[in-house]
């Protein structure tokens, strides 16, 4: 959202249901600006090189959340790790439901009754599901970070307790002291309330 904190997210199906302990969030770490397909290849890249890497099964089917752009990107980073070709992979392009490999020029399109093209859509629509919630995660806690990081003597481990335990600024501003001194001890409690405080003087 406006090059805003850039995620990515993998899911993982098994015998055709989620098994939603594998999935994983990323963060873009190496993309600057708005470029989904270097995102694409950075997040298979890191994806695959760690089970290459610590020598885990390769999944029986990769699934590109994408056309043919996306795939192609897919493709140069399994490519590039040696192992491209002994994974089936494949791109999935959301406006009209077309199929892509990367070898073939034009798209395969299944009937919109078939019970692949619906256990295909799911797997997207899962991959999006998930993203976009973490997505939101991310913004509300950079907007918490952005206005508490300021206060001087609260650091970024004191940040991280009241992201994980509060979610927002707005609550924290509404807690007691008894609420806050347990998780950030009472000098920095003092801090916070101070800070809160003079804001509502200003």
């Amino acid at each position: 959202i406006q090059c805003t904190n850039p995620v990515a997210s993998m899911f993982c199906f098994k015998k055709g249901n989620p098994s939603t302990k594998e999935y994983r969030h990323y963060n873009i770490k190496t993309v600057v600006g708005p470029d989904d397909f270097q995102s694409m290849y950075e997040v298979v890249s890191r994806r695959y090189s760690r089970l290459v890497k610590e020598d885990k099964s390769l999944p029986n089917l990769i699934v590109i959340d994408g056309g043919k752009g996306h795939l192609s990107k897919a493709k140069e980073a399994l490519t590039d790790l040696g192992i491209y070709g002994q994974i089936p992979v494949i791109g999935i392009a959301k406006r009209l439901e077309e199929i892509y490999f990367p070898e073939d020029k034009y798209p395969v399109h299944i009937s919109k009754k078939s019970v692949s093209l619906r256990l295909l859509q799911h797997l997207r629509d899962e991959a999006h599901r998930f993203a976009i919630t973490f997505h939101r995660l991310k913004r509300s806690n950079a907007s918490l970070n952005s206005e508490l990081e300021d206060i001087p003597g609260i650091g970024p481990s004191t940040l991280e307790k009241l992201i994980k335990k509060f979610k927002s600024v707005n609550k924290i501003n509404n807690l007691e002291r008894e609420q806050l001194t347990p998780i950030i001890g009472d000098s920095k409690t003092s801090l916070l309330l101070n800070y809160f405080k003079q804001k509502k003087e200003e």
